[in-house]
């Protein structure tokens, strides 16, 4: 039959592509314009808590305490410039879309092939599209030969689709076979591909669980400390203080009361737990990420990439012999065929075959194996090798590339032909073989895809090869059905597992196809027998409606649509779920970034969905979400026990005060403003520090994920109940006991010798507390007696370091006047000495009662 020859596309004049050119801009995507790194770095140093430091910096250089104001002002700048270091990343995932485009384009122009910068093509150029090609805008195709297109950046399906003449194909998706040729329909700004990025840029954060609940707790304590200054500038006035020494007194207390350590506290230990997630191949992208992480209570995970390999593999070959198991994955001949003999026999030349009539190869290159061309074809070149098929060449004497319209691919040698494709095309052109629907049906039910494989007789073809491939495909016999999949990941269904031990809801969020994904989530152990599976289409438009559908554990949702990725994780958060959104693609982006985490595959994913995200998973491995989480969880229980620290500490600093305005002066001030600030600032940060680093206990991952605030009824019961009043009491006392030992009388002016043993003996019976106080803040449920005093060393090393900073303070002349307070007598250490059991006594008794 004669053929006619496809027409011959002149393509625009050079004239008409520079008139389009200046009409519609180049065809590049619009670049957001990045944040200045200056104004990132400003915003660290104006946020509410460091504004409150600000104004206490303020006050006190008002005060007359210009030390104290550099000290506060530091501590400030060093916080805002490592939150910077930790946290600054330019919003860059619109930025790097135009990565993914090509540097150059085949296009036909004043009849003439050429080649172009892309940033040059307009719409009407017609471009030549060759197999490893990027494609570089928006195309139509006007003819395609065997062509077949990877999509998966932006539409999350695993397979690349055969799209025919009259199809379109997207700017960023990648040629693996064939060529065509197609016309320029849409550039730069216009793409499906800028749409994306639009939408990633408009997807915007919730503020972290962290953030808020941190800026009430900051609320809470400037409104306390401006409170408590003020009360005590009219009780010193009252007293007969002038009003300036009395302005002096309260700026000091409502410095006093601001906890100058909590800031750097929490950067610090949220930056040691990213350093440690980091061991674990999970790389944070914000510091806010690791507290989140552990308020996670509904997981959206992709598949492609995510739960599987993204490697497609021949899993079980069926033949007339017998049905035999591959064992092996991805694109690695290492493994073995599992069956009886006649069937592996049968298999081998079943994957002579399948090799014959494909150009898609596995290849090793830097030490992996990867595919070359069609990933299918590649995995039946594994097939062939792991099978130990004789490979040896076959000139190729006429082939027939795949279409939509036959949906077959073969090829003709010497040895006769040899035919692939999808079994309902395949099965009605070869002699009834017993027990093939059946094999069809059974892995169908196991969401393979199945490839018939087949070949004609050499002796029952004509001598010349026919131009039309259905007058050679025919008078088959089948050789038999290749189930392959996408396999899951080694230690998916462990940590799939793990998290519902944890109470977190999982949801399959997936571009493939239904029955692909409900296969693959029931493999895992993400989706039972009865789970719901629903495509993008079929979710309903409003959020409330889209919320109720998906609210539930083991959801699969396929054939979704980015805008659809991003309507999910709005509806879960709007039910109040802290979503996280696992992904790799291009397509991701947008709900990467919307999510309260957004989870991004860091070796096998794109910089979109890398940059989108909160969180790198170095390794790809879903365990290690889970193993992240687990670290999230156990920074907020950290957080929770160095904010019981700090306040205990705030409390026993603040009493003296207390106590010396309700005896309207007739007790003297036990501290002074300056050790009080040594305590928070010099003392006291380093074993906060130890309590951030606390390992996560055995029952960190059993139960749904925490509902109590950082600060609740069980906190402030210990630090108002419990810790602060033990070690506050015996501070005072420690403090009366060296006044009357040293003939002091109630109302009487102590002596200045005096006044300083007894204020040096109050500071070092704080310090010495705050130290027993942070072994009880190991635990909140047990006793620091029943803890492995080894469990954290950390701890240990900053106690001993605590140490010898309470002695320098005391004992450096300089240092002690400048504080105040000197070596407490013998007498004022053992009183000192005696806050530490009474610390630990009463946490002790305290837990043994709420156990009761």
């Amino acid at each position: 039959m004669k053929t006619t020859p496809p027409p011959v596309r002149r393509g625009l004049t050079s004239g008409e592509a520079a008139a389009r050119l200046r009409r519609d801009g180049p065809n590049v995507l619009p670049a957001e314009r990045p944040p200045s790194p200056l104004i990132s770095l400003a915003k660290q140093m104006v946020h509410f808590f460091a504004l409150l430091l600000w104004a206490a910096a303020v006050l006190a250089y008002m005060g007359g305490l210009p030390q104290l104001a550099v000290a506060i002002a530091i501590v400030v700048v060093v916080n805002g410039v490592f939150a910077f270091a930790q946290k600054y990343r330019a919003e860059r995932a619109g930025r790097r879309l135009r990565e993914l485009l090509p540097a150059r384009a085949a296009v036909r122009r004043d009849d003439h092939r050429t080649v172009i910068d892309t940033t040059d093509l307009v719409v009407g150029d017609v471009v030549l599209l060759e197999a490893g090609e990027r494609v570089s805008a928006d195309l139509d195709l006007l003819e395609a030969h065997a062509l077949a297109v990877d999509e998966s950046m932006l539409t999350g399906e695993s397979v690349p689709v055969r799209p025919e003449a009259g199809a379109r194909v997207h700017a960023g998706t990648f040629v693996t076979e064939g060529e065509a040729e197609a016309g320029v329909v849409a550039t730069g700004a216009r793409t499906r591909l800028a749409g994306i990025a639009a939408l990633t840029r408009s997807a915007r954060r919730r503020p972290s669980p962290l953030s808020a609940q941190l800026h009430r707790v900051v609320l809470a304590v400037a409104a306390i400390a401006v409170a408590v200054g003020a009360v005590f500038f009219g009780v010193a006035v009252l007293l007969g203080l002038e009003p300036g020494a009395g302005f002096l007194l309260a700026v000091g207390v409502t410095v006093a009361l601001v906890p100058e350590g909590l800031l750097p506290t929490v950067t610090l230990s949220l930056a040691r737990a990213a350093q440690r997630m980091a061991g674990h191949k999970a790389l944070v992208r914000r510091l806010e990420a690791v507290e989140t992480l552990g308020a996670t209570t509904f997981i959206c995970t992709d598949k492609t990439g995510t739960l599987t390999r993204n490697e497609m593999t021949a899993v079980c070959v069926w033949t007339p012999s017998g049905t035999v198991r591959v064992e092996g994955s991805g694109y690695s001949p290492d493994g073995r065929l599992v069956g009886v003999p006649a069937a592996v026999e049968a298999v081998r030349r079943l994957a002579v075959t399948a090799y014959r009539c494909s150009t898609g190869r596995t290849r090793r290159e830097n030490g992996h194996w990867r595919a070359v061309g069609d990933p299918m074809e590649a995995a039946l070149h594994a097939l062939a090798l792991r099978a130990g098929s004789d490979l040896s060449d076959e000139p190729v004497r006429r082939r027939y590339p795949f279409d939509a319209r036959r949906r077959r691919s073969s090829s003709l040698t010497a040895g006769g032909l040899h035919l692939k494709g999808a079994p309902d095309s395949v099965l009605p052109r070869c002699a009834t073989v017993p027990g093939a629907e059946e094999a069809l049906a059974a892995m169908t039910e196991r969401g393979l895809r199945v490839l018939a494989v087949a070949v004609r007789r050499p002796d029952d073809l004509p001598d010349e090869p026919p131009a039309d491939p259905d007058l050679a495909e025919r008078e088959l016999t089948l050789l038999g059905l290749v189930g392959l999949q996408d396999p899951p990941r080694d230690d998916v269904a462990d940590a799939i597992a793990s998290c519902h031990r944890a109470g977190i809801r999982l949801a399959m969020i997936t571009g493939d196809h239904p029955a692909t994904a409900r296969a693959i989530a029931a493999e895992v152990g993400l989706a039972g027998p009865d789970a719901l599976v629903v495509t993008g289409e079929e979710l309903p438009r409003d959020e409330a409606g889209l919320g109720r559908l998906l609210d539930r554990d083991g959801v699969v949702v396929a054939r979704v649509t980015p805008e659809d990725k991003l309507r999910i994780a709005r509806a879960l958060q709007a039910r109040g779920h802290v979503v996280a959104m696992t992904g790799d693609g291009v397509n991701d982006g947008p709900a990467l970034r919307q999510a309260d985490i957004g989870v991004a595959m860091g070796a096998s994913g794109t910089d979109v969905a890398r940059e989108a995200a909160d969180l790198d998973l170095l390794d790809d491995h879903f365990a290690t979400i889970v193993a992240a989480v687990e670290l999230g969880r156990a920074t907020f229980s950290n957080i929770r026990r160095f904010l019981t620290y700090h306040l205990t500490s705030n409390v026993a600093e603040l009493v003296p005060f207390a106590v010396w305005a309700a005896t309207g002066g007739q007790l003297p001030l036990a501290l002074g403003v300056l050790q009080i600030l040594a305590v928070d600032i010099g003392t006291d940060l380093l074993p906060a520090l130890a309590l951030g680093a606390e390992p996560a206990g055995p029952r960190t991952m059993e139960g749904r994920a925490r509902k109590n605030r950082l600060i609740d009824r069980g906190v402030l019961g210990r630090v108002f109940g419990v810790l602060g009043p033990a070690e506050a009491a015996v501070t005072m006392a420690a403090f009366a006991t060296v006044l009357i030992a040293g003939g002091w009388s109630w109302g009487e002016t102590p002596s200045d010798g005096l006044l300083f043993t007894a204020s040096g003996t109050a500071f070092a019976t704080i310090m010495l507390g705050q130290m027993a106080v942070a072994f009880s803040c190991r635990s909140e449920s047990r006793w620091a007696g029943r803890l492995r005093w080894n469990g954290n060393p950390l701890l240990l090393w900053a106690v001993a370091i605590d140490l010898v900073l309470m002695f320098a303070f005391l004992g450096i002349a300089p240092v002690a006047h400048l504080l105040g307070g000197g070596l407490p007598s013998p007498l004022g250490w053992l009183a000192a000495l005696s806050v530490v059991p009474a610390v630990l006594l009463a946490d002790a008794a305290a837990k043994a009662g709420r156990d009761r």
